[in-house]
Order: structure tokens, then C-alpha cells, then sequence
């Protein structure tokens, strides 16, 4: 799939879909599993063309956003959509590391990422972009809610149509956050596993393009460019430690994936890092999995507030375990008490509002460094994949109310003096 410049296409550098489990290979079409082996197909590139024709500089001269990595991406069009996804802040977390005891924590912030405050909108740019190349006119998915958002804004951006399929009981802020775009919204009454295999079928039946079914191959490239900014932002190096959301283990797998090709083109030095996954206690298959020593994952039904990753049987869990522990890494789970504590501890220190997938995300963090699984020296980075107004529900409960006061002088300064006592005792309503 080399060659070619004209007004729509450019030059692409992704040659073929290849069976992570057998090896056979296939034309890059609408396809995801091995006719073979029903192993999951990943997309190939020639490396040693991308060698030749990316540098630093021709990355830097790029977009400000994912596209500025297109030749490391699955699409051949010389006008990818493109809402300004990606390149999102890497903040450096000073006051969290603090209260952690870590001497460089850097926070990787898609909860702005645009246009739908999630990593979704990474990956669902790239399918939608390879979608419209492979002639679909109708998109869809399979959603937890993230992905939902991003597959009906940016549909609506291209003038696609759109039928997202998601479980009833989602959050409110995500079911708004997608029917806000106009598309066909299914609630399907059962869990995120029941609403992908019905999915399956649609997409057997009805030829739409589906982000995370038929066109799973190239749209889970797109979380690869989370691995390729955080070695640009810290300076064209890689980290020393990730720590990530592991749901079907997709982000964390091609995180990993973006480093590795990065070092093959020659454009970082090499180093070890190491990788590290955070699941809910609700549903944490992959986790089970790791601490049980097993080279298997065996599926379970999620029970836990961390919707947006409640898979309980993860398609990439595998491919997870492998990275955790061939990098020396760790996969640990957080209670649902944990993950508010860890929402509401990101929130205080550094200002950032992530949902429950973050709060587990930080909730495991704090976890390993407290049983010594990073070392407080390592250049650690911690990705955070959502943003917290979309789940608000996980925390009202757990943050105060504001005092109420009349709007007299006198008024304000005794429910001053009253937060200030409040400070130093459990929090209490209360009406000055």
C-alpha cells in the first residue's frame, strides 16, 4: 500500500493486516479476525521506508494534532478528518507526586482531548478516516460511552451516518454527550459483552463500518499516537514507567506498540520501560489473571462504577498481560471506594477532573508505589483517558455541598469562619 500522491490520497506506508496468533496475512480490507485461527488482525507497516522518510522535523513541521503522525497511521487519504484530536498536555504533576513520594510524575490529559474529552477520539479519527477510504457510508459501534461520544460527533463532522449501540444503564452526561449529534442511539438492556456480540451480527448483516468490529484493525492504531506525544512532550525520549487503563487492553498494547516503532525508525534511543495496567475490582479480568500467574484471561461480569472500562471479557487481554510482564511492569485493581478517593486526590492536587477509568487509574498508581512496584527516581507517566463531568454521578455524594449564605457581609464571614472549622472535621451540610 505504498505510493501514490494525488489531491486525496498520499503516500501510506501500512502494507497488510496480519494474525497476531498464526501469522497469515490479508489485504487491508473490513476484516479483524483470522479465517484461520479467529486471532485478531493488526495492521503492518514497511519500517524501513518510514525510516527513510520521517524525522523529528518533519513531525514537528505537522499538524497540531494525531495527524502530524499520519504516515505511522492505517490511511491513505491526503485529507484525514480531522477535529483537532491529540496533542493533548503532558503536565508535570508536582503536588500529586509529593503526596505520592514520586520524584517525576507526568500526567498525560485526554480528559481535553477534542472534540469529546476522551482517547476515543483518537482512535475513532483514524477508523472514521479509513471508514470513508473503504467506501462505508454508515458508522457504528459498540460503546461503554467514551466511544459513543467520539463515534457520533466525528461522524456528524463527516457527514456520515450513525447507529451506536450502548448498555441501558449508562452514565446520564454520556447518553447526552451522544445524542447530542443526532445519531440512531441503541440501549441495549444487558452489558457491554451482550451489546458487542449483538454488534457482531449487525455488522454481519447490515455492511455498516464498525469502529471496533470490521474496522478494529485501524482504529486501535490510533491510541498508538498516545505512546508517540509523550515521547515528543518529554523531549524525543521515552519514559521510564507507564501506568494505564486496561478495559478490552487495546490503549495499553498499542501504547507499547508506538514506543517499539518509534525506536525502529530511529527517531528515540532505546530503553527499557516499563508497563503497568489499572482495572476496577468490579471487573478485573486481566488483573485476576495476573496476580493468579495465569497466561489466560477468563471472562467475568463487571459490578463496578468504572463503566467506561467494565469489559468482562477483553479482547486484548491477553496481549496485556504479556506487555505487563515482559516490561517488568504490574497490573493491580481498585475498589470503587478507591477510585473516588483517587478521582477527588487527582482533582485536589493537580486540578484534573478525570472520570472512574482515571480515579482507577490513579487509585492503582497510588497502590504501587505504596508496595514499592515504582521506584520513586523513574520518569513515570500516568494516562489519563476521560473527563469527569461525563460521570458525575461516581462523586456527588462524596464532595460537600456549597454554603449557602444570604447576601449580607456578616453572613459571609460567619460561613467563613464555619468552612474553616469544617476543615479540620468530616464534612457536614450546613446552612449559614
Amino acid at each position: 500500500m505504498t505510493a501514490t500522491l494525488s489531491s486525496t490520497t498520499a503516500t501510506a506506508y501500512f502494507t497488510h493486516l496480519k494474525c497476531k496468533e498464526c501469522g497469515a496475512e490479508y489485504e487491508p480490507q473490513a476484516i479483524h479476525v483470522c479465517e484461520y485461527c479467529f486471532g485478531p488482525l493488526e495492521v503492518k507497516y514497511d519500517l524501513s521506508q518510514l525510516a527513510a522518510a520521517v524525522t523529528r522535523s518533519t513531525i514537528e513541521a505537522g499538524p497540531k494534532s494525531i495527524w502530524r503522525y499520519r504516515p505511522f497511521l492505517p490511511v491513505t487519504s491526503a485529507n484525514p478528518i480531522d477535529v483537532g484530536t491529540g496533542m493533548t498536555p503532558l503536565v508535570k504533576a508536582q503536588r500529586l507526586a509529593r503526596r505520592l513520594g514520586l520524584k517525576h510524575l507526568y500526567i498525560k490529559n485526554d480528559a481535553v482531548n477534542m472534540p469529546t474529552l476522551s482517547f476515543k477520539d483518537r482512535v475513532v479519527s483514524v477508523a472514521l478516516t479509513r471508514a470513508r477510504e473503504l467506501g462505508f457510508t454508515t458508522v457504528s459501534c459498540a460503546s461503554t460511552g467514551n466511544l459513543a461520544n467520539s463515534t457520533a460527533a466525528i461522524a456528524a463532522h463527516a457527514g456520515l451516518d450513525c447507529c451506536v449501540f450502548i448498555p441501558a444503564d449508562l452514565e446520564a452526561g454520556k447518553v447526552l454527550g451522544t445524542l447530542i449529534y443526532g445519531p440512531t442511539v441503541m440501549a441495549v438492556e444487558g452489558n457491554y459483552d451482550q451489546v458487542n456480540r449483538l454488534c457482531s451480527e449487525v455488522a454481519n448483516t447490515h455492511g455498516w463500518g464498525f469502529v471496533n468490529i470490521n474496522l478494529r484493525p485501524y482504529y486501535s492504531e490510533g491510541s498508538k499516537t498516545l505512546g508517540y506525544e509523550v515521547i515528543e512532550q518529554l523531549g524525543w525520549q521515552l519514559p521510564d514507567h507507564i501506568v494505564a487503563p486496561l478495559a478490552s487492553g487495546s490503549l495499553f498494547t498499542k501504547i507499547y506498540k508506538g514506543f517499539r516503532e518509534f525506536v525502529e525508525v530511529g527517531l528515540v534511543a532505546d530503553k527499557p520501560v516499563r508497563c503497568s495496567g489499572a482495572q476496577a475490582m468490579g471487573c478485573s479480568p486481566i488483573a485476576q489473571a495476573y496476580a493468579e500467574g495465569r497466561d489466560f484471561v477468563a471472562p467475568v461480569k463487571p459490578n463496578t462504577i468504572a463503566k467506561s472500562i467494565a469489559i468482562g471479557n477483553p479482547a486484548d487481554g491477553v496481549y496485556a498481560l504479556e506487555i505487563a510482564r515482559k516490561t517488568n511492569g504490574a497490573i493491580a485493581a481498585a475498589t470503587d471506594e478507591e477510585i473516588v478517593a483517587g478521582i477527588k486526590l487527582l482533582a485536589e492536587t493537580e486540578g484534573i477532573f478525570t472520570e472512574t477509568a482515571g480515579g482507577t487509574t490513579i487509585a492503582v498508581l497510588k497502590k504501587l508505589v505504596e508496595s514499592g512496584k515504582i521506584d520513586p527516581e523513574e520518569v513515570t507517566v500516568v494516562y489519563i483517558t476521560g473527563n469527569g463531568l461525563k460521570t458525575q454521578e461516581a462523586v456527588q455524594n462524596e464532595i460537600g455541598q456549597p454554603l449557602t449564605i444570604e447576601p449580607k457581609l456578616a453572613s459571609f464571614e460567619r460561613a467563613l469562619e464555619r468552612s474553616r472549622t469544617l476543615e479540620r472535621l468530616d464534612w457536614q451540610p450546613v446552612l449559614v
